[in-house]
Order: structure tokens, then sequence, then C-alpha cells
């Protein structure tokens, strides 16, 4: 099957190929009558434009990179979501590389980016990524770059987040409301930037308004992780009465431990965690948490990503608030 081109176009309608192009873009120096006509059988002949001949013409394309530590994760599965959707109705497709918390493979993905002439990139850092100079380099060649969630902490660069803050403070609230008098709380990775604002805002909101609670402050990387501190912590004389999950991977572990000591919840313990939403309610009874929206930190960051494409580059750090969601839990 012959592929229909500018030149077929052109040909049968009689016209030149710049009358033709210029018509499919709408150009308002071609008329209404010769639009119509031109697009009419553009349509029926199922043309497409010749995405690469644009690319070399334009130095860009219509895709967007986006860089995840990890594609399975939920949080980021939602964030993609939005961003996929917004790309869609902009004309914009997307190109999706996970890291998995590789420095290395942060690079390569970048590599990869450009060499494709993405339009931009929304990226999430890797744990324990410090120099930024390959990013500032994206920015050079024109290449915009928005970070979400795990963000540079130099307010120069285009970032979004959740209110990460405030989220652990909500969590503490709750706690200080259940009376809680012994408190497992577990966090993340302590190199990344969310772990360090979470741990911190709940700690000092805890040891200002809750000062007498016993707290226990631990981090770990994975589920399997938080799922061996709740057993080494459960297996100690002194029981816990609130164990606090940070993210949705250590609420999974922390979950796994309770259901296998066969303690109630909330009568034996009270959970709380700070989640995208999906996971607290596969249990039962269903779990108490702060809501972060991965999806809608998607839909600000591709508000960010398109001011900075038509307008230049932006400055501000935006964040998504957080709220209370009640299980069954406390």
């Amino acid at each position: 099957m012959m592929n229909t081109t500018l030149k077929l176009l052109a040909q049968q309608l009689q016209l030149s190929i710049s009358t033709v192009s210029r018509a499919l873009k709408d150009h308002p120096d071609i008329s209404t009558a010769t639009k119509e006509k031109v697009h009419a059988l553009a349509n029926s002949l199922d043309y497409e434009p010749n995405a690469y001949a644009i690319q070399l013409r334009t130095q860009s394309s219509k895709i967007f990179g986006v860089i995840v530590p990890a594609i399975s994760n939920l949080f980021y599965d939602s964030f993609i979501a939005a961003i996929e959707e917004e790309s869609r109705k902009n004309g914009y497709a997307l190109m999706i590389l996970q890291s998995s918390n590789n420095t290395e493979n942060e690079l390569n993905n970048l590599k990869i980016f450009r060499q494709n002439r993405v339009s931009g990139v929304f990226a999430c850092l890797s744990a324990h990524t410090q120099n930024l100079e390959v990013y500032e380099k994206m920015s050079d060649r024109a290449i915009p770059v928005v970070f979400f969630d795990i963000v540079p902490k130099d307010n120069k660069y285009t970032k979004v987040r959740m209110a990460d803050e405030r989220c652990a403070i909500i969590a503490a609230e709750k706690i200080i409301e259940r009376g809680a008098k012994r408190v497992l709380a577990i966090f993340g990775d302590p190199a990344l930037s969310i772990s360090q604002k979470r741990k911190q805002a709940f700690q000092q909101f805890m040891e200002k308004y809750a000062a007498k609670t016993h707290c226990t402050y631990i981090n770990t990387h994975s589920s399997a992780e938080a799922e061996a501190a709740f057993d080494k912590h459960f297996n100690k004389s002194q029981k816990f009465d609130t164990v606090f999950a940070m993210t949705d991977e250590i609420l999974i572990g922390v979950m796994k431990s309770i259901q296998a000591h066969n303690i109630k919840v909330p009568k034996d313990i009270g959970v709380i965690s700070i989640s995208n939403g999906f996971i607290p309610n596969l249990y039962h009874p269903t779990i108490s948490y702060v809501e972060t929206s991965g999806f809608e930190l998607g839909k600000l960051a591709f508000v960010q990503m398109l001011a900075n494409i038509k307008g230049g580059k932006t400055l501000t750090e935006l964040t998504v608030d957080a709220r209370f969601v009640e299980g069954k839990s406390m």
C-alpha cells in the first residue's frame, strides 16, 4: 500500500506542495475552500505527517519523557495516567522509562530522551542523585524539565510535589487524637528528601504536642524491610499501640507482619499510613490514611510543563495538599 505524502496530495489536487503543507497547518494565507479540499483528501487517504521529518526540522518531537523510580509503584502509575491523559489532549505522546533508583540508569534514560529530541522531561530523582548538571544541560538545549515527587532542594528548578510535611502532621494529629501511648513510626529511605521532610515534620509535631507519647522511629528501604522491622519490634516485651507507615510499600510490609502474627486491627494496634488510596482499601478493616494523589500531582506537573514550553521557564515550587481519609483501623 502506497504511503500518502504531501507530494501525492499536491499532485491529486494540482496544488504546490507548500500550499498543501500550509493548508494542513491552517495557515491564514490559504483560503477556507482550499483548506477544506486538502483536509478532505488527506482524511480520505489516511495522510499522516512524517514525524521524523518534523523532528529534524523543529529539533523537537511531540513526545514527553517521563522518569520514575518504578513503574509498578501505584503512586507513579496514577501520576503517569494523568500525564498521559493531558498529553493526548494536547497532541503529545509519552516515553516512559524507569531508573530503578539507580543514578546510572537515570543518566542513560536522559541520554535516550536527548537522542529522541523529546519536547520536555518529567523527572522523579533517584535516591542518591546529587549532580544535576545533566538536567541543566537539558534546559540549555531548550528541553524543559519538571521535577516531581522526589525533587531537588534548590529553588532554581521547576518542581511539583506533595505537601509532605503536611501529610506527616495530619497523621501525627490523628495518632494523638487516638490517645496513642507507644508509636512505631516507619519511614522510607533516609537519603530521600521525601523521607527526611515527612520524618522531621512528624517527629517535631509529636515532640511538641505529645511529649509523653513514646515514639520509635526507623527507616526502611523496602516492603520486606518494613515487615522485618515490625516483626522485630512486635516481639519485644513492650508492645506498640499504633503504627505509622510513611508509604504504601511500607504499609504492605507492616500489614503482612500484622496478619502473620494474627494481630487484631484496631483492637490490638491502630494503623495509619500515607497513601495514594488504593492499598489501604484492600484490607479489612480498611486502613485510615492521609491521601497523596499521584493523579492530581500529574495534572499539576503538566500545567507547569506547558507553562515552560509556551512562556519560558517557571521557577515556582508547587505542592498538592493532603487530606485525611478515615478507615476502620484507628
